[in-house]
């Protein structure tokens, strides 16, 4: 009897599916950021930027932010033993994340180095890095923000804080802050009952006769609980009553001692997994006075103000990565006999998600440049007004925009395998911390009000554009007459209009800095699709004689 050979196991042969995304230099393949940092006056910063979009390129760094969100972080509230702990334990991968983040500078370099440019080659560096692995960009932010606090409302904690803030080491482990080669830091506001609303807070500080304070109470919010410090608000007594001020909480005393800092447990969140977010009790708590007592607010609104930019840089650098990898898929997928990317509806659909990048991060960029040290009192006004307007819109355009991203990939796109299930769920915490919708536009409003200068500051620079574009002038007299009209309503008719006037705002300045520093392909489509009477704010409907081309060379 003849014997029959097996067929084996090989039942098809893969092909038709794009190659991994890797080994690709993200700086220098991000076209609108180059010429950004070479227009903001931060070219001294190339080399660094080179090498690490050259990093977070590598297979290995995206391996690492595939484990860090996969295996979570886990809270070890005691050891064997049954001693108490408090501690949060990371994946070695996370660690190797941000000590590459703090190793070249995406946390302080703007503090430590500031000329030119500074703010806009560390932004550069926070977006690459936040590209790639977003939620360690979380403590890197908040150790960026405090410094304006520390500097300007206490000089003796700065003297002794900021030597360690400006670091280039990180070590994950709770000990003495002196004994570390660089530190983190975050802040803790929220409370259950008030959240945004932070004059509803009931944990309170009395002081100690050795000039510390002792906080007692809760925090319901508290992001990367295993950093060195944190700013926390509590209420003091004051002649006036109880109001609320900000204090330095050591997660280890000096003396290496552990602060009274009980972690509760740890959110789940629906995104940005990596960063460990816990609820925390404070009792008996050592904190330092920062600022003024009763002051608490102003002391740590500069703080607020920084972070609240970098959820700007955080939601730009996730448009890139969502343009970065929906091209790389549709230029290397075929169907019905032709490359997705010269499908036109498809094509279509990229382009405008590389507008809507290009145009984010233009106006992140511009921001950058308006932080630096050398900023006069008209940057300063421009900053105070823009900053919101850029967070309201940029943020809250982020998660749509990783949808349709998600999309181009089809069935791919929504597996945990590729990195846009997970980009999509990490958009939408970009537009609810430091303030959601409401409250940034709420914002707008008050800056405008308490701060007119600010309002003449944003103008003048959309102006800079006029005479440009028709449909860009026609946009600025809208705005400019809606802002007049706004100025007549009471409180409660202006909080109705406040969405509004914060979104035209923010699609004025994008066209005002696309008219001027992009190509005449990328700021005409985008004022048409933007701007333009026929324009749709779902992505794919951009205007007949389109230069697409033009548009997705640059991404």
């Amino acid at each position: 009897m003849t014997a029959i050979a097996p067929t084996g196991f090989r039942t098809h042969e893969v092909f038709n599916q794009a190659p991994p995304r890797v080994g690709v230099n993200e700086y220098t393949a991000n076209i609108p950021l180059v010429e950004g940092v070479a227009r903001y006056d931060a070219t001294w910063a190339q080399r660094e930027l080179t090498e690490v979009g050259s990093l977070v390129g590598t297979e290995s760094f995206q391996h690492d932010a595939e484990l860090a969100n996969t295996i979570v972080p886990e809270f070890r509230s005691h050891d064997r033993y049954g001693n108490r702990m408090d501690e949060v334990e990371y994946h070695p991968a996370y660690h190797r994340i941000i000590a590459a983040a703090v190793e070249h500078g995406a946390h302080t370099s703007a503090w430590a180095d500031p000329r030119p440019g500074a703010n806009v080659a560390r932004a550069a560096s926070f977006m690459l890095f936040a590209q790639i692995e977003p939620g360690h960009a979380c403590p890197i932010s908040m150790t960026h923000s405090v410094v304006p606090a520390l500097s300007e409302f206490s000089p003796d904690l700065s003297q002794l804080w900021l030597p360690r803030l400006y670091g280039r080491g990180y070590d994950g482990r709770l000990i003495a802050p002196g004994d570390k080669p660089g530190v983190l830091f975050g802040m803790a506001m929220t409370e259950k009952q008030g959240g945004s609303d932070v004059r509803a807070n009931t944990t309170r500080a009395v002081p100690n006769s050795d000039g510390t304070w002792s906080l007692t109470g809760h925090k319901w919010f508290c992001s990367a609980p295993m950093s060195d410090g944190f700013l926390i608000l509590a209420l003091t007594e004051q002649p006036s009553g109880t109001a609320l001020s900000c204090f330095l909480v050591p997660r280890v005393l000096e003396d290496g001692t552990r602060n009274v800092f009980r972690i509760q447990r740890l959110k789940d969140k629906l995104g940005n997994k990596s960063n460990a977010s816990s609820e925390i009790e404070l009792d008996g708590t050592v904190g330092h006075l920062v600022g003024e007592p009763g002051r608490g607010v102003r002391t740590i609104i500069e703080m607020v103000a920084r972070t609240r930019l970098d959820c700007v840089y955080g939601s730009t650098a996730g448009m890139r990565q969502a343009v970065a990898e929906s091209l790389w898929h549709v230029r290397h997928r075929s169907a019905f006999g032709a490359t997705l990317i010269d499908q036109p509806a498809m094509t279509a659909v990229a382009a405008d998600l590389a507008l809507e990048s290009e145009a984010a991060t233009s106006t992140a960029l511009r921001l950058a440049r308006a932080h630096d040290a050398d900023a006069d009192d008209t940057e300063k006004a421009f900053r105070r007004l823009a900053t919101a307007v850029a967070k309201y819109w940029i943020c809250k355009r982020g998660p749509h925009h990783a949808y349709e991203a998600l999309e181009c990939l089809g069935g791919n796109g929504y597996t945990e395998a590729f990195p846009l299930a997970r980009r999509y769920r990490e958009q939408p915490v970009m537009a609810v911390w430091e303030g959601s919708g409401n409250v940034i536009a709420l914002d707008v409003l008050r800056a405008m009000t308490r701060e007119p200068e600010s309002v003449a500051a944003f103008d003048a620079e959309l102006a800079k554009a006029r005479g440009a574009s028709a449909l860009f002038d026609a946009h600025q007299d809208r705005m400019r007459s809606a802002l007049a009209e706004l100025a007549t309503l009471d409180a409660t008719q202006a909080q109705y209009r406040a969405r509004a006037v914060a979104a035209s705002m923010a699609l004025g300045l994008q066209a005002s800095l696309l008219l001027r520093t992009a190509p005449t392909a990328v700021a005409e489509t985008f004022l048409a699709a933007r701007l333009g009477d026929d324009r749709d704010l779902e992505y794919g409907s951009l205007p007949a004689g389109t230069d697409f081309a033009a548009i997705l060379d640059r991404h």
